[in-house]
């Protein structure tokens, strides 16, 4: 990454007294200032990169790890941090003059991911018209967990977010948000949900990003998911697929009677309409799969039967 040569940004030298960084930082902040170069696309991106020269030149501990970089990096030299500093944090504070913007690589290097791309916590006041800027804050996605019940039927669901705030001493802080959230009726797994407002904190007086809730639906231990169709596998004794049968076979509805045709086979799948997932005309199907199943263990009497049957039938299943 280009190494920020912050003295020169500004305009001053190491032994510029904080006086004289503030005096030359407003000096260029209002000459690059958007509002004054509504024109000049190239005229934010000089404001930033003066804001952030005096965010650290301002402080005396940032400046003081800044100018421990040494004498010898220039201004857009290919800049790799010494040894050590990857484990650098600051902890920025609620009135950083600075915070909200999309600073460098080069200083979330020093100083830490303090300032969160996008704005998270807003620039505080334009030093020249008093007014405070207003950005919309950045979209956040979160992962939500469904039943497949909760999917299929849908309704209010209460969940518990963590963000991050700035607490009362102005350091940042995490904290629990409880959100009610509206579940649509048949919803899929990879929808995402979307919550105006409940996203990061705008910059200033702008409002907040969105919350984008990606539906995950936990696997289920009876149904299976195959696109907008569930997917039963249904238990049939031997003799219940010969002769035909009537069952009870469960739905997220409820259980339904279905009736089982003579011969089945195990493999082969019935369907009862409308008890899939989606809604109106996309709304899926439960496929009800036949598994023939074979009593492990047989009585003496059963055995016999089974002799009996072997004897008497002519059927061949593999041709």
């Amino acid at each position: 990454m280009e190494y920020k040569d912050y003295y020169k940004i500004l305009g001053v030298n190491k032994k510029s007294s904080k006086e004289e960084v503030s005096k030359a930082y407003k000096k260029l902040a209002k000459k690059y200032h958007p509002d004054l170069n509504p024109n000049d696309p190239k005229a934010e991106d000089k404001f930033k990169e003066v804001t952030e020269a005096y965010e650290v030149l301002k402080d005396d501990e940032k400046r003081k790890l800044y100018d421990s970089l040494g004498p010898n990096w220039q201004h857009g030299q290919n800049f790799q941090p010494p040894p050590g500093y990857e484990n650098v944090h600051f902890e920025f504070r609620g009135d950083q003059q600075g915070a909200g913007f999309d600073f460098s690589d080069f200083f979330e290097t020093i100083f830490g991911g303090g300032f969160s791309r996008g704005g998270a916590q807003g620039f505080q006041r334009d030093p020249f018209s008093g007014r405070t800027f207003a950005r919309k804050g950045q979209d956040a996605e979160a992962a939500l967990e469904l039943s497949l019940e909760e999917a299929y039927k849908g309704g209010s669901k209460s969940i518990t977010l963590q963000e991050q705030v700035i607490g009362p001493d102005g350091r940042p802080m995490v904290q629990n948000k409880t959100l009610s959230v509206n579940i649509p009726p048949g919803i899929k797994d990879g929808n995402r949900i979307r919550l105006s407002g409940q996203g990061s904190p705008g910059m200033g007086s702008g409002q907040s990003g969105d919350l984008y809730l990606k539906v995950r639906i936990i696997p289920h231990p009876v149904f299976k998911l195959d696109g907008n169709n569930i997917i039963y596998d249904l238990p049939l004794a031997p003799w219940e697929a010969a002769l035909g049968s009537m069952v009870r076979v469960p739905t997220l509805d409820g259980e339904v009677e279905m009736k089982i045709p003579q011969g089945i086979s195990s493999g082969q799948k019935m369907r009862i309409k409308g008890k899939g997932m989606g809604r109106g005309s996309a709304k899926g199907d439960q496929l009800v799969r036949i598994m023939i199943r074979v009593p492990r263990e047989a009585s003496l009497r059963e055995r016999e039967l089974w002799e009996e049957l072997s004897k008497a039938s002519d059927y061949n299943p593999r041709g």
